[in-house]
């Protein structure tokens, strides 16, 4: 079965020149025209730094974005992610036919409306109204069609009281309302989203994405978001690019997508050895290893395989009066469960330990978790703890041919007993 592709991006790349002149001085311009006259390659395609703001470059050019390519299938809602400077809005911009690529191209299938700022397309010194039918009208919309969606444009932006005064005395909340509105109801084939339904309240918020639901699921039509907020970005979209330097680090599934981006340069190991920045007076942490039972520290764990947690750390003094508790978060650095060695009956002591906690068969869903440990005396006071010092990623498992393929709702599967009575 053929896809269906309403928008295909090509080999995109956008470049910028630093300092107050932001496309080139005239000696570079004419230095291109000639290259372009004689048939050659545009001679700065071939200069400039990845984009990292974070780092002093060698150059004076930058690439916003570098080699980008994917496609989108019509009734889609794909999830473009990334840290601030990713070249997230620089994409947007370019789909949106705001400014051109540098290189590459873009292939649509259908008209595109976009909200990439607080009143983008939109007119100060019209009102709510009148801007309603400027904006229908850029989108190629006859008068008859603008007036039978104008109710519900109106209805849906809750800006009724003030739809006859200048878009100019609007809030920012007030205004983005109205755009978002315009942009969902003027029927798009294409609906790009960018960061602005965030000066929304919580409620429009919930009533955008619901909306962004229903055209997508109902109307067949696809839309691009972009956010900071991973819960809506998971709730909203079914697939999700992830950018960093602007360049693609990530494409798939959108659970996949924010776990990656999350993640970022924190590599999901399941073995770490401590230097001596770890020895300390009463103790010193040597090695943590997580391994499938059975098997090595450095083998993948999946989700049907038992796992244990293995802490190797010498106790210098008073071993009784001590014990080791991990708590163990999401991708999303939300607190899934504690665990500890304190009610179990097995005790740390003077000299080396290495303390094993077993997790049964299929109790953890795939995905990435990330740990912290305590080190804690008389159960009350804390004498060592580090965030996030081990993080590990359980696989998918084999499976048969017709079940299940993906990652389950919910981080734990528990394997419960079942009878029939």
């Amino acid at each position: 079965m053929s896809k269906d592709i309403i928008l295909k991006a090509e080999n995109i790349s956008k470049q910028y020149r630093l300092g107050q002149v932001g496309t080139g001085t005239l000696s570079h311009d004419l230095n291109r025209w000639w290259h372009q006259v004689r048939g050659k390659e545009n001679p700065y395609l071939k200069i400039g730094d990845t984009n990292d703001r974070s780092t002093k470059g060698e150059s004076d050019y930058v690439w916003a974005l570098q080699d980008i390519n994917f496609e989108v299938e019509r009734g889609e809602v794909l999830g473009i992610i990334g840290k601030n400077g990713a070249g997230k809005s620089t994409l947007l911009k370019i789909l949106s036919r705001v400014t051109a690529p540098t290189t590459g191209s873009i292939k649509f299938g259908g008209r595109v409306a976009s909200l990439l700022e607080v009143g983008t397309g939109f007119n100060g010194e019209m009102t709510g109204r009148e801007n309603i039918f400027l904006n229908g009208a850029i989108l190629g919309m006859t008068k008859k069609e603008i007036a039978s969606k104008i109710a519900e444009i109106i209805e849906f932006s809750g800006c009724e009281r003030y739809i006859d005064t200048p878009v100019k005395r609007y809030s920012s909340g007030m205004t983005v309302r109205l755009a978002f509105a315009v942009a969902a109801f003027l029927e798009p084939e294409i609906l790009i989203i960018d960061e602005v339904l965030a000066v929304g309240d919580a409620e429009f918020q919930k009533k955008a994405i619901g909306k962004m639901q229903d055209i997508s699921k109902q109307g067949g039509r696809t839309v691009l978001f972009v956010s900071h907020n991973m819960a809506a970005v998971k709730s909203l979209c079914t697939r999700g690019v992830v950018l960093e330097h602007g360049k693609v680090v990530f494409e798939g599934d959108i659970t996949n997508a924010v776990s990656n981006y999350l993640r970022g340069h924190s590599e999901a190991l399941n073995h770490k050895f401590f230097s001596d920045d770890y020895d300390y007076d009463r103790f010193k942490l040597n090695e943590i290893f997580i391994n499938p039972k059975g098997g090595i520290a450095d083998e993948v764990l999946d989700e049907e395989q038992i796992i244990e947690f293995n802490t190797r750390i010498i106790i210098k003094n008073n071993a009784e009066r001590l014990h080791l508790t991990y708590v163990l978060k999401d991708d999303e650095g939300v607190t899934l469960f504690t665990f500890s060695n304190s009610k179990s009956g097995i005790k740390l002591e003077n000299g080396e330990n290495t303390i094993k906690c077993t997790f049964p068969k299929g109790f953890l869903n795939i995905g990435t978790y990330f740990m912290d440990l305590y080190l804690i005396e008389d159960a009350k006071i804390t004498l060592f703890t580090e965030s996030d010092i081990m993080n590990f990623s359980v696989q998918e498992s084999q499976r048969q041919i017709g079940s299940w393929l993906g990652r389950e709702p919910g981080f734990i599967k528990p394997m419960f007993v079942w009878s029939k009575i």
